[in-house]
Formats: C-alpha cells, sequence, structure tokens
C-alpha cells in the first residue's frame, strides 16, 4: 500500500468514526423547581414552566425526530436556522447567539486502541438563562454522566445554565487529554523506529499522524475561539461566576492546542530525520559500492595488462607469472583499502 492510499484510509476511517452508531430516539426532559427535579410530562407545559423564577429545564434529545423538532420550535420558539443546524450532521464548531440564548456545537474526541482510530461526537447545545438543550446523534457517555450528576447533586451546578453548560464542556475537553497523550505515545514509537531500528515503513505512519493530528485540530481551534467569545463578551443570560469557569476550560483548550502545534511540528522533524538516516544510508552505500568498484578496476587493470598478446612481454613465458599476477591484484587491493582507510572514506 503506498503513502498516499493509507493516508487517505486513515482520513476515511475517522469520517467514519466520527458518525456514531445511530439508536433509537430518546427524549429526556427534566425539570428542576425548589431543589426538586421532576420530568414533565406535559409538552405543552415547557413554555409556561420557563416563565417561572426559579425553574430550571433540562432537555435532551438523542436523534430527534420531527415531534422532538416541533417542541423546539413552538414550546422553545428557537430559530429555524438554529434549528436546522442542531439536527443534522457535519457541522462545524460554532457558536451563535441570539437575544435570549446561545447555540453551540461542541465536540467530544475519544480514541479507540482497538482500532487505532479517533472518535468524534457532535453535541449541539441551546443554552439559555434557566434551560440547556442537548441534541445529539447516538449516546454520548459524557452527557448521561452530567445529566447522573446534575440529579443526584444540582446544587454544585449554580441553578443556571452556565453552569451546566460549564460541567459539559469541562468533561469533554477533560477527555481530550487522554487522546492527545495517545498520540503522543505514538510519535514516541515513530522516532524510535527512525533510530533505534530503521523502517522504511515509518514514513506512512508520519503522514496517517500528521493527518489525525489536522483533524483534531480542526475541531480544537474553533473551539478555542467559541469559548473566547463567551469569556471575552458581556453575556446577560449568565451569571458572572459561570464565565470566570469557563476561563478555565479555554486554558485547557489553549494547552491542547498548542500540544497539538507541538506535535506536528515534531512529526516534520521526525520526517526530515528519516529522510536524512534514509540519505546517509544511501550515501553509505553508494560509497562503498564507490571504493569496491575503485578496486576492481586496479585488478582489471593488472588483469588487461597481463592479457596483451604482445610477443615479447616480461613473465609471458615466466612460470611463476600467473601468481605474480594474482599477488600484484591483491597486494594493489589491500593498499588502496589502507588508503582509503587512512583518509576515513571507508
Amino acid at each position: 500500500m503506498t503513502t498516499r492510499s493509507l493516508a487517505d484510509d486513515m482520513t476515511d476511517r475517522i469520517e467514519r468514526a466520527a458518525l456514531p452508531d445511530l439508536s433509537q430516539p430518546r427524549r429526556m426532559i427534566l425539570c428542576q423547581r425548589n431543589g426538586q427535579i421532576t420530568p414533565v410530562e406535559d409538552l405543552h407545559a415547557i413554555s409556561d414552566l420557563l416563565m417561572e423564577p426559579d425553574v430550571f429545564i433540562w432537555v435532551d434529545m438523542q436523534n430527534p425526530e420531527e415531534t422532538d423538532i416541533q417542541l423546539l420550535r413552538e414550546e422553545f420558539l428557537f430559530h429555524p436556522l438554529t434549528i436546522e443546524d442542531a439536527t443534522r450532521h457535519h457541522e462545524r464548531p460554532k457558536l451563535d447567539a441570539y437575544e435570549h440564548y446561545y447555540f453551540l456545537v461542541f465536540y467530544a474526541i475519544g480514541y479507540d486502541p482497538e482500532h487505532a482510530r479517533l472518535v468524534t461526537q457532535a453535541l449541539n447545545l441551546f443554552v439559555g438563562s434557566n434551560y440547556i438543550v442537548s441534541i445529539h446523534a447516538g449516546t454520548m457517555a459524557v452527557l448521561d454522566q452530567t445529566l447522573a450528576r446534575w440529579q443526584h447533586n444540582e446544587q454544585q451546578f449554580n441553578h443556571g445554565g452556565g453552569g451546566i453548560l460549564y460541567e459539559l464542556l469541562d468533561a469533554m475537553v477533560d477527555d481530550y487529554f487522554p487522546v492527545i497523550d495517545e498520540l503522543a505515545e505514538r510519535i514516541e514509537t515513530i522516532e524510535e523506529q527512525i533510530f533505534a531500528r530503521f523502517s522504511e515503513n515509518v514514513v506512512r505512519d508520519i503522514f496517517a499522524l500528521k493527518r489525525e493530528l489536522l483533524h483534531v485540530r480542526r475541531i480544537v481551534a474553533p473551539q478555542r475561539d467559541l469559548l473566547n467569545i463567551l469569556i471575552r463578551r458581556d453575556v446577560p443570560i449568565f451569571e458572572r461566576t459561570s464565565v470566570i469557569y469557563l476561563q478555565d476550560i479555554y486554558d485547557h483548550i489553549v494547552r491542547i492546542t498548542d500540544s497539538i502545534d507541538t506535535y506536528r511540528e515534531l512529526l516534520s522533524s521526525a520526517l526530515d530525520a528519516f529522510l536524512s538516516v534514509q540519505s546517509n544510508q544511501l550515501n553509505q552505500i553508494v560509497k562503498v559500492l564507490t571504493i569496491t568498484s575503485i578496486i576492481l578496476m586496479s585488478a582489471a587493470l593488472i588483469a588487461g595488462i597481463y592479457g596483451m598478446n604482445f610477443a615479447y612481454m616480461p613473465e609471458l613465458q615466466w612460470r611463476f607469472g600467473y601468481v605474480w599476477a594474482l599477488a600484484l591484484m591483491i597486494v594493489t587491493g589491500s593498499g588502496l583499502l589502507i588508503f582509503f582507510r587512512s583518509r576515513k572514506w571507508l
């Protein structure tokens, strides 16, 4: 398999991994009121509940159907463009600000060690002052874990969309670090293949890993800008304390982005080192072949002189002429070897 075909195959695997396995649609609506979290049975009561000051609602939709989209349109009055973005795949990380809410697309990143590939999954979030709506395709462990923590200890979420947004994004970003560590270990393996045991196939691994790092950076860099917008502007729907917590996530994203850039530079250096080692090995081979050719040429010169058909040649009728010619070839070749070693050419 060529380098290009392997890299394209790796990209295809990443893109396939970015599409999670679709499962059955699921919708969960929870309402927090007076320290109690209860499910909401009457969907048409959501708009009325949102008007109450001490009520917080979390709606989670997995693989939303048309009835779910109708709920977003009628009860929450979300903009049609954001609803369209939330219900389709392959949307890039983004942040749209509206009068009473924010719409975010944020990505979870994981690593599948069994198949040695990245797994990405988009989480679409509508965040208001007293509600959050999460929409995603397939199951998301980080979302289920955050939901469970909110149900068992709602005090730590500050009774607001900003607090839950922080907990969700913080958990997702924390999962980035094991992925980055895994990619770093693969870089160390590549460096070992270059310097400890030179392998011709390592160049394919370098290009495949560079494409993976580029794929991660295309996700992480826009999310860094997204968080920068949240923490730099006045966010009327969030408490100021929530914005301060988002700064911590921004710092983590910056660290991850810097690590990705560093690893990409290391891979570029590893590729240069591979080419240098390969060129050095080629030079060594050419040098040995050149020296061997010179020694054989000196022997061929002696053999050519004694092979001339002249009637009056010295040693032509000599009994030890053959042995003398061979000895002369050996002495000449040995002398050339000694000369090359003295000049450090060999």
